[in-house]
């Protein structure tokens, strides 16, 4: 009768052991932890300048840690909050879904924009804030500022991947480049309506924009819309999130990474795996005159494929049915997904 009892217990207590392991985790219990930081930074590596602007970033590190940071730079006329849109989080939060997939966030804004530091629009270039960028790589891997990451992926949209391609070609000290709303091609009509959406800041009722000289750009009152997300369904709660959260853009930093996309082979000389993504009705780079073939991954593959050294091991991925701007895609969770399995077969956590 013992043996029985005996027997009873130790499967009871089997299937105990069992339900704690396939028990699902509480709500709260795999919250990342978040903080702001400020990280001293220079444009220029100049003796006299020392690091003499400061870059603000949100890193979110989940709960059980990871080794691995993505750097993300936003691109033009955008700040951090376009990698952690707060309209449909689950499904529009490019951080969250990171977080979760285990990998830790560093959001940036670039120098300019944001928290950041808000010099002359003149001192800045995509080559400056790339200098800038290189600083922070330097202090993710050193720890400098406390958290301490052995493998860095530099993520960038838009012009952040033209920031993002600067520091992989000339630095050589991050493990991975996410390349997302940038190619080596423009559609020559389908920008035209994007550039005349720009004006000076100093035409834009937003208090922020006081704090920048009158020369820095953004988007016209009422216009991300034409300038971000044709080629998309007008989801107004997500369009009018991101004309809340629009910010500057120096002219210099559009010129140089417009150069940078179109004419400089810079993507050659990098090492570390790169995927490249882009929203498959981009009216930006894709499609009509001159413009990519962003009709499917394997169709941008081929098209980008020679501006990549072999060692990049180009991977490419399309979200269909959007525009430039797809974080806010009803149907990013597809991008963030792709991205996630990307950098875990080809980086690692």
């Amino acid at each position: 009768m013992r043996l029985f009892w005996r027997r009873i217990g130790a499967a009871t207590a089997a299937c105990l052991g069992l339900s704690t392991l396939i028990a699902p985790i509480p709500a709260g219990a795999a919250e990342p932890a978040c903080r702001d930081l400020s990280i001293p930074v220079s444009l220029l590596d100049l003796p006299l300048l020392s690091l003499d602007q400061t870059m603000y970033g949100r890193l979110c590190t989940p709960a059980g840690g990871s080794n691995t940071v993505q750097v993300l730079i936003p691109g033009g006329t955008y700040n951090s909050s376009y990698w952690d849109i707060a309209h449909s989080p689950e499904t529009r939060s490019y951080r969250k879904a990171q977080n979760k997939a285990g990998f830790a966030t560093l959001a940036l804004d670039r120098i300019g924009s944001g928290r950041s530091s808000k010099p002359l629009s003149a001192l800045l270039t995509a080559f400056t804030q790339a200098n800038a960028v290189n600083h922070v790589v330097k202090a993710m891997r050193s720890g400098s500022l406390g958290p301490r990451f052995g493998k860095i992926i530099l993520g960038g949209h838009s012009l952040g991947s033209a920031i993002s391609v600067i520091v992989a070609a000339k630095h050589q000290n991050v493990d991975g480049v996410l390349i997302a709303g940038q190619l080596h091609r423009l559609n020559l009509t389908g920008i035209i309506p994007t550039l005349t959406t720009l004006t000076p800041v100093l035409l834009d009722p937003k208090p922020a924009f006081r704090l920048l000289d009158p020369t820095f750009l953004t988007t016209a009152v009422g216009q991300r819309y034409t300038a971000f997300h044709r080629g998309g369904p007008l989801v107004e709660a997500a369009v009018a999130e991101d004309e809340a959260n629009k910010d500057g853009l120096a002219a210099g930093e559009a010129v140089d990474g417009i150069l940078l996309g179109t004419i400089l082979p810079l993507s050659k000389l990098i090492k570390v795996p790169v995927l490249l993504a882009m929203g498959g009705n981009d009216q930006v780079f894709c499609g009509g005159l001159l413009g990519s073939d962003c009709s499917s991954s394997e169709a941008l593959r081929q098209f980008e494929a020679p501006n990549f050294a072999p060692a990049a091991r180009l991977r490419t991925f399309v979200l269909p049915d959007y525009g430039h701007s797809f974080n806010y895609a009803p149907n990013a969770s597809e991008f963030f997904q792709a991205t996630a399995r990307w950098a875990e077969e080809m980086v690692g956590r």
